[in-house]
């Protein structure tokens, strides 16, 4: 029983650089078994990073545990097959093979979760033979989505999953991202704090690429002056997470980004 309550992962020390400068600096924390845990903090304070450090795409050091094994020792590859999948900031599709290959290169296992990536993306079914680099940007977030999720996991790391999308879009995706948290622990990179509010039960605030905050989501999300002293932003809205978050403005923590507003054919 006590295993349980042991959390997925554990950081615990972590420092990480990028061509010789520190990006990442004795940061620690923790993901709980359940639910979504949300990285904030301005941009550039090291959120992506952390997220890179924890899967050794870049250079760290320190102590990473996932379900109570150490993995710091190992190449990334080896820990995605532990069962973490990462969903990439800005997409990152091959941009030249279909949206099939695409799916098809990300499957790890015999079976794939096929029906479950066909109900949550309908429209990358009707557009499977089209070339990734050809759709719009709400569509090959949907793509890297589905990369994630054909597989069984037991963590997803998501990395800025709604940035530059259109209002209507942010709903879609934060549905996807509702849905898939009901199964699978979720470490979530995410500006917008309307969707943080609906998706998220605790949060972990970077600043100069150390750890300034951890507790409840509504907690800090309800405190407006913590918010705007670590963000810079004011608080999301209650309301607006009780409704449908795609009729909500993004609450970017900077400039936002240029927004889509229409699909590609």
């Amino acid at each position: 029983m006590a295993a349980t309550t042991e959390p997925i992962l554990r950081v615990e020390g972590l420092y990480a650089r990028i061509s010789g400068q520190q990006v990442v600096e004795d940061v620690s924390f923790e993901v709980p078994r359940t639910g979504v845990t949300a990285l904030l903090g301005r941009n550039g304070v090291g959120k992506s990073s952390t997220i890179k450090a924890i899967l050794g795409i870049i250079d760290r050091t320190g102590t990473v545990e996932f379900d109570g094994a150490p993995i710091q020792g190992l190449r990334t590859e080896k820990i995605v097959q532990r069962g973490i999948a990462y969903v990439p900031e800005d997409r990152e599709v091959f941009a030249t093979l279909t949206v099939a290959e695409n799916l098809l290169l990300a499957q790890r296992q015999a079976t794939p979760n096929r029906e479950l990536v066909d109900e949550l993306f309908p429209e990358l079914r009707a557009r499977a033979q089209q070339a990734a680099g050809t759709l719009s940007g709400g569509q090959q977030q949907m793509v890297s989505l589905a990369r994630a999720l054909l597989n069984d996991n037991r963590l997803l790391l998501v990395d800025e999953p709604t940035k530059g999308l259109s209002p209507r879009l942010v709903g879609e995706v934060a549905q996807v991202l509702k849905t898939a948290a009901e199964t699978t622990p979720m470490l979530l990179v995410e500006q917008n704090l309307t969707v943080v509010r609906e998706l998220a039960q605790d949060v972990v605030v970077l600043s100069g690429g150390r750890v300034v905050h951890r507790g409840p989501a509504r907690e800090f999300l309800d405190d407006e002056r913590l918010v705007h002293r670590h963000l810079g932003v004011a608080g999301a809205e209650p309301d607006a997470a009780a409704g449908a978050p795609h009729t909500q403005a993004p609450q970017p923590m900077t400039e936002p980004a240029a927004t889509e507003t229409e699909e590609r054919p």
